[in-house]
């Protein structure tokens, strides 16, 4: 028979250890646990929607993966080809558009899946073609308070305060802002979008390059410099905003982006979060005309090279192109593949607080696997994850699978213990061991678990 070479399609090349699979789950578990804990409830959306849906709100096609053998198969002649979804913010306004009668409004949501998309992989930074997002949104019918932007920086916070992966900081800005500046220097709106990518170069090109770059799109040098200077400089936050208060701009949409943007600091300390994890960026121009209110960018202090952890915005009308209804919402994604390919290169993920068997009782005695299999079934009971070793091999041999595996202890008896009714409880991490009478083992278990995640 001939054989086929193992190996994975590039892009879709995210496969773990078990190990870490454990850990890239617990990560997931984390953050499912602090959205829920702000009252976000999960949803689910299928993996292929209708292109026109993943199209509607500017999705490039070129980048989507179309389902070519649905289209062929589909005996709906109105129905158009199919395609994997690009992100989970196009299906989220689909979803609310068909259910707004049935939904809670404001709709606190969160979406923990796949997506895929067809760009060109770069398995060192962490960009995959198949990858993980963790999403929430906050949607309001009509109208959305000011106070659900603010909210959005204490659920990050406590993210990754718990995730532990180092100082972080919780970077916001206000598009409003930024579409103010510009038309300060006379910038068109509908001229913006270069001049904004330009500036959302200037962390990662030198000076003189984003300069040339902003002249190349229409501003004179002097304006130039002068609106680098602004963007560039980095700012405590009470100093960004007693700056933008200076600078006095006399158009509506920049004095708008400033009340709003002070009524926003003010609102995120009373959440909880303190300065240290969050400032004003006016460097942050991410989203170009998606987001039309507060945005966010976190990154690690740290590990700046790791670039921005979970960002997003608010934006005016999340499903214009699918109801009548007007749906502002605000939201940030994370993307988990991403990030957990960083921090495992940079030796950030944090160590698993327990495997999913802590406990591997070991055969000695293949005649009594019914006496083994009822001290496991004993443990579980108790909420003690166990697990069994059911091939027949020497003690060393399974001592040496439990501390590959990754146990916290191993259980041994034979016919002097089942005698005696008792148990040899070996702490694996101590290399201490205890016989336990078997009316205790569950306790003595428990205590030395309880020890060892302290």
């Amino acid at each position: 028979m001939r054989k086929v070479r193992p190996a994975l399609l590039k892009g879709f090349d995210q496969e773990f250890l078990p190990q870490e699979q454990l850990q890239f789950n617990a990560l997931v578990e984390l953050i499912r646990r602090n959205f829920e804990r702000f009252g976000f409830l999960p949803i689910e959306t299928p993996s292929a929607e209708r292109i026109e849906v993943l199209t509607s709100k500017g999705g490039a096609e070129k980048e989507i993966y179309a389902l070519s053998r649905l289209a062929a198969e589909d005996d709906d002649e109105a129905a158009t080809k199919g395609a994997l979804r690009f992100d989970l913010t196009v299906p989220l306004a689909r979803y609310v558009a068909m259910r707004e009668r049935e939904l809670a409004f404001p709709f606190r949501r969160y979406q923990i899946q796949r997506v895929w998309r067809g760009e060109n992989p770069q398995v060192k930074r962490g960009r995959f073609r198949e990858f993980y997002q963790c999403d929430i949104d906050v949607i309001g019918r009509e109208t959305l308070s000011y106070l659900a932007e603010a909210e959005i920086p204490s659920v990050i916070y406590s993210v990754f305060r718990e995730m532990a992966i180092g100082a972080f900081v919780i970077r916001i800005n206000n598009r409003k802002v930024l579409k103010g500046i510009l038309r300060h220097f006379d910038v068109p709106d509908e001229a913006s979008t270069p001049i904004l990518r330009a500036l959302d170069k200037i962390e990662k090109e030198e000076r003189a390059g984003v300069l040339a770059e902003l002249e190349r799109n229409g501003l004179p040098a002097k304006s130039a410099a002068e609106l680098y200077q602004i963007i560039a400089t980095e700012r405590q936050t009470n100093e960004a905003l007693a700056l933008l208060k200076d600078l006095a701009y006399s158009n509506e949409t920049y004095a708008q982006g400033v009340e709003e943007l002070g009524k926003i600091v003010e609102a995120i300390r009373l959440f909880g979060v303190p300065d240290r994890a969050f400032a004003i960026d006016l460097g942050v121009v991410r989203g170009l005309d998606y987001y039309t209110g507060t945005i966010y960018e976190t990154k690690l202090v740290e590990h700046p090279d790791i670039g921005s952890i979970c960002s997003g915005g608010r934006y005016d009308d999340l499903a214009s192109y699918f109801t009548h209804t007007r749906l502002p919402g605000v939201g940030i994604s994370i993307g988990l593949s991403r990030l957990f390919a960083r921090l495992k290169d940079a030796n950030l993920l944090p160590p698993l607080a327990r495997t999913p068997a802590e406990v591997l009782v070991t055969v000695l005695d293949a005649g009594s696997l019914e006496r083994y299999l009822r001290i496991a079934a004993l443990l579980r009971a108790a909420d003690v994850n166990t697990e069994v070793y059911l091939e027949r091999a020497k003690m060393g041999k399974q001592f040496e699978y439990a501390n590959r595996k990754g146990f916290r202890i191993a259980l041994t008896a034979g016919p002097d213990e089942f005698a005696r009714d008792t148990v040899k409880v070996k702490d694996l991490a101590r290399q201490s061991e205890s016989d336990v009478p078997m009316g205790e083992l569950v306790t003595r278990v428990k205590q030395l678990l309880t020890q060892k995640a302290h």
